[in-house]
């Protein structure tokens, strides 16, 4: 896996990092003890850094030849579909069991905390096609390896998967089969809000 934060790609200095990343909440303790939860409905409601966030992710793609951009349940919904409609891709859930009605694919995976699987309808992505996979955060790197074994299971190429947040170093990075993972910012620790 090549890991890329964007700071060290082009974008070294550029306010709108900064800005992204202070419209960022930290919530201590949630869910449970010694977790530093990373709330981004708090970005979301930052018009601004909201648009920044979609406007980067835009410019890195828009020129890729992307055909699809497959967004992780659930947050990954929420940039997702700007993205995808920005580079003029379609977008593609890949949702938590039983939550798409028609037929589906699966893909099991393990948690630091469990196992979970994700599912893809059969048909919304064709051999040949090539797609991003975003999600909000990435920690261990066990749901974007699920989403990437679906796409690749029905032929697609995975160029790359993106995420608003990410570790330095990715903990499970073996596990994305060396794709490049392209991360906007760090964590933080504490919430200067």
């Amino acid at each position: 896996m090549v890991e890329m934060f964007a700071a060290e790609n082009g974008l070294k200095g550029d306010a709108r990092l900064q800005a992204i990343s202070n419209a960022i909440r930290v919530v201590p303790h949630f869910p449970k003890q010694g977790i530093m939860f990373q709330d981004i409905t708090t970005l979301l409601l930052d018009h601004k850094a909201f648009k920044n966030t979609v406007d980067i992710f835009v410019d890195r793609y828009k020129d890729m030849d992307i055909s699809v951009v497959a967004g992780v349940e659930a947050r990954g919904f929420m940039f997702g579909p700007s993205i995808a409609l920005a580079i003029g891709a379609k977008f593609v859930p890949l949702r938590k069991p039983k939550k798409l009605p028609g037929e589906v694919i699966a893909e099991a995976y393990e948690l630091e905390y469990g196992s979970d699987c994700l599912e893809m309808h059969v048909g919304a992505v064709e051999a040949g096609e090539r797609a991003i996979v975003i999600d909000d955060l990435v920690a261990t790197g066990g749901t974007l390896s699920a989403a990437i074994s679906l796409l690749e299971r029905v032929g697609a190429e995975v160029v790359e998967c993106a995420c608003v947040i990410g570790l330095r170093e990715v903990k499970g990075q073996r596990r994305l089969n060396g794709k490049p993972l392209y991360i906007l910012v760090e964590p933080r620790e504490i919430d200067s809000c």
